[in-house]
């Protein structure tokens, strides 16, 4: 089997004023370190547009609207203080969230073992109703949707590793008890949600913050403590990842000080309990990371770990 790399250009159209972290380079810089030689094996796939029941699953129809009628035909639009569009941004974050949908469709369907979704704008903050923080739609949550929707799946999962809470994420999923999400992230720090007691309808939602300056120790030890053992509890039918790489200890919007080697356990890990429950069914979508070499680096050894899953 094999792991499969999805991503489109359109994805590189979503431009932001110049000194915004969320920028076209991001996405780049990773495909110019996934387009070697050693990753001449991944099944390379263009994501699609994403339709609009697959958008509407996760986020109200206004919402949808609201975003696409916000692209400006030139300059910049704002949709709040940090999260803007521009002419490219509408095919961007459908590309980004149709993206994740033909990741779940290859994995399901068998032509892969597990897929990383190299994609922006990101999405975990994403609500049901609300753009924010660079995310325009919830690219892992319309995925989980969509894997119970077309697939006839009913437990999904998302563990997010991002340094910012996936408050979006935790909204969609706390009030069904057949979906879980599971967080690291810094706290205190934006968005403000993601405290332990956060728990959602039924245990669903598990939060483990770590203070500034926290590293690999602190991070490995709350993954095998809390977030792991819950997850294999829960036993889903299919594992998505927020693969966010902002937890880096170059990223300059936070204070975490993981590594490389950090995501690439994570990912190992991850991929091991879903070769326990759910056939090893894992897709990834890119989230944060605003450290070029950073994320870079940490997408690479993510991809790395999710290759060396696929084949064992």
């Amino acid at each position: 089997m094999t792991t499969a790399l999805i991503t489109h250009p359109d994805c590189l159209r979503h431009e932001l004023p110049p000194g915004h972290p969320e920028r076209p380079a991001r996405l780049t810089t990773v495909l110019n370190l996934l387009n070697t030689p050693e990753f001449a094996g991944l099944l390379r796939r263009e994501a699609p547009i994403a339709d609009s029941a697959s958008l509407t699953r996760a986020h109200s129809e206004e919402h949808v609207r609201t975003i696409l009628d916000a692209i400006p035909d030139t300059g910049f639009a704002g949709i709040d203080s940090d999260t803007l569009v521009s002419p490219g941004s509408g095919d961007a974050a459908l590309r980004a969230a149709g993206a994740v949908v033909l990741a779940v469709d290859l994995v399901m369907t068998g032509q892969a073992t597990n897929a990383f979704c190299a994609v922006r704008p990101p999405g975990h903050h994403a609500t049901p109703t609300q753009a924010m923080g660079f995310c325009l739609f919830n690219n892992v949550a319309i995925g989980a949707l969509h894997a119970r929707a077309s697939h006839g799946l009913k437990r999904v999962a998302v563990v997010d590793f991002d340094v910012h809470h996936g408050n979006g994420t935790q909204d969609i999923f706390s009030p069904d008890r057949e979906l879980f999400y599971a967080s690291t992230h810094q706290w205190p720090l934006y968005p403000g949600t993601g405290r332990p007691g956060e728990t959602g309808i039924d245990h669903n939602v598990v939060n483990r913050p770590l203070p500034p300056g926290a590293g690999s120790e602190a991070f490995r030890q709350e993954m095998e403590s809390g977030i792991l053992p819950a997850l294999l509890a829960f036993r889903p039918e299919f594992l998505l990842i927020s693969a966010g790489f902002d937890a880096h200890g170059a990223d300059p919007l936070a204070q975490l000080r993981l590594n490389e080697d950090d995501f690439a356990w994570a990912t190992t890990a991850l991929c091991g309990l879903a070769d326990r429950v759910c056939g090893g069914r894992v897709v990834s979508a890119l989230e944060g990371g605003y450290d070029l070499d950073a994320t870079a680096r940490s997408a690479r050894a993510h991809v790395r770990a999710l290759m060396a899953a696929s084949r064992s």
